[in-house]
């Protein structure tokens, strides 16, 4: 298994002057102990059931080109972009270029986007899920055809439409950029995962949930004709992470059901130091454990 890094607080005592600073240090530390991915939430206003909303938020594409500049490994991405937030051809634009820009290290993480305070804040439009839905589908089409530089045709569906998908420079990444579709909805996200994905994110729910999901996943990529072995799963880890050796003991089931890899938050107001002293030893552990552990 491996190890990512989900941050999802850019709260400081010092005030808004220390976030780069202290995104540089996580940045360069991720690096170091071997972290496989980095990611940030998509979101304009801080998660209220989290935090207050009024707490720091950075835009999220921009705080990747940020890391894109201070890292040399690590993938990049959302987790996940909401599909309301961007045009879908601006989006697969902007993946490309942080894809261009990192060395081909981008990952395109996008759901279904929830959090309805924050768009009736900003005026962005919030369409009823089931519309989301469909929306999400076309941004993923969208997206695909963007990245293959021998289709630049239009692109005409119910919800958007586009006269050329000319996308240049293309992203290096080979044959394209990752696509995670986040969610574990059964009958409308994992349908998609197996049709367009190459990785999908759970929440770390027990293990016998995960692997119930995993079961509707082989079962959508069946109907679809996909190798449910061609997509990496992973799952967010909410748990406690105070000590490595009960999170290592954690994450045993989940190993034994062929997750790919583990995402975790930062704790503490330190989170430099905690990726240092506690992620370092994690990737260790996590990298040893298989599917018959």
């Amino acid at each position: 298994m491996r190890l990512g890094v989900h941050i999802v607080s850019f709260k400081s005592d010092e005030g808004p002057a220390a976030i780069a600073p202290t995104l540089a240090r996580v940045a360069r530390i991720v690096d170091d102990v071997g972290i496989s991915s980095v990611s940030v939430m998509d979101h304009f206003f801080q998660m209220d059931q989290m935090a207050p909303a009024e707490d720091p938020m950075l835009e999220g594409y921009t705080t990747l080109g940020f890391l894109a500049a201070q890292t040399t490994t690590v993938r990049l991405g959302l987790l996940v972009s909401g599909v309301t937030y961007r045009h879908p051809g601006l989006l697969a634009k902007i993946v490309a270029t942080l894809d261009v820009l990192s060395g081909g290290r981008a990952e395109l993480g996008i759901g279904a986007a929830w959090y309805e305070r924050e768009h009736r804040g900003l005026g962005v439009p919030f369409p009823p899920l089931a519309e989301r839905f469909e929306r999400l589908e076309e941004a993923l089409q969208i997206c695909l055809q963007m990245w293959d530089p021998e289709n630049v045709g239009a692109y005409d569906g119910r919800h958007y439409q586009l006269a050329e998908t000319l996308c240049s420079p293309a992203p290096i990444s080979r044959p394209r950029p990752p696509i995670m579709i986040g969610g574990g909805g059964e009958r409308k996200t994992l349908r998609l995962v197996a049709q367009y994905g190459d990785a999908c994110n759970l929440f770390a729910a027990a293990a016998p949930d995960v692997a119930h999901k995993l079961d509707v996943l082989r079962r959508h990529c069946d109907d679809v004709g996909r190798d449910y072995n061609t997509i990496r799963t992973s799952i967010l880890h909410v748990g406690g992470t105070n000590s490595v050796d009960a999170f290592i003991d954690a994450m045993v089931p989940y190993a034994k059901l062929g997750i790919d890899d583990v995402i975790v938050m930062p704790a503490g107001d330190r989170p430099e130091v905690w990726i240092e002293e506690w992620c370092g030893p994690a990737v260790v552990r996590l990298a040893e454990l298989s599917p018959t552990d």
